[in-house]
């Protein structure tokens, strides 16, 4: 299975989301070999886009010329897209946006009615693909948080998709915090295990997933104490 991980935080491998990330992709290769590469966004020359929409009329060619070119291929040969990134003010940090934004030349200008919305129909033939999103946050709380990010990702990726989100990731980073990280690691490569098996994670683990590694109000004081 080939995967194309996306990560939008612009730490690269110091991100607290993908400690996540890389223990699920571990799970995943303990089940069967997977050809992985991960996408630090951050380094990519990916201008904004215009709204010009002359990607969506001529065939896909794009009035910038950077590095989204090679992206978009990269994007359609993968067999699962994973996006990987910290939650910033509820949504996707701006580089990811940026790209997400720039995948228009995938779509064609022509509509199509799927359900009870429209949608604009594929300009590049693709195999069927799945998608899975993986974001942790500075807060405690899961509810009233991730809701947006969730609904926006979805939206964009309308087909199998797989979310998961998990609140105080910022311990992943601290050393000291193993003892309560590390079930919930563990926890992330059974999930792995689980979506390289049957194409999703069990409810049950995604129970366990959304447990806090400690009480909400105790994490929050705790982070003030550290912030002052």
């Amino acid at each position: 299975m080939k995967i194309l991980v996306l990560n939008g935080s612009p730490k690269k491998e110091k991100s607290d989301t993908m400690h996540l990330t890389r223990a699920f992709l571990q799970g995943m290769q303990d089940v069967s070999a997977q050809e992985t590469e991960i996408l630090h966004v951050i380094e990519k020359d990916i201008r904004y886009c215009t709204g010009c929409l002359g990607c969506m009329r001529n065939g896909g060619d794009c009035v910038h010329k950077d590095d989204m070119g090679e992206i978009l291929e990269q994007i359609i040969a993968a067999d699962v897209l994973l996006c990987s990134f910290p939650l910033y003010y509820y949504g996707m940090p701006a580089p990811l946006k940026a790209l997400i934004d720039r995948t228009l030349p995938l779509s064609s200008l022509r509509m199509k009615k799927v359900g009870d919305h429209y949608e604009h129909e594929a300009n590049r033939a693709r195999a069927a693909q799945k998608y899975v999103m993986i974001c942790g946050c500075g807060f405690p709380n899961r509810e009233n948080n991730f809701e947006p990010a969730v609904a926006h990702f979805r939206r964009v990726f309308s087909g199998d998709s797989t979310v998961i989100t998990v609140s105080e990731t910022p311990m992943l980073n601290v050393p000291e915090a193993q003892m309560l990280t590390a079930p919930l690691l563990e926890m992330m490569r059974q999930a792995g295990r689980e979506y390289a098996q049957t194409g999703a994670v069990s409810a049950e683990t995604m129970q366990k997933l959304h447990v806090p590694m400690m009480p909400q109000e105790a994490y929050a004081q705790m982070v003030n104490g550290l912030n002052g």
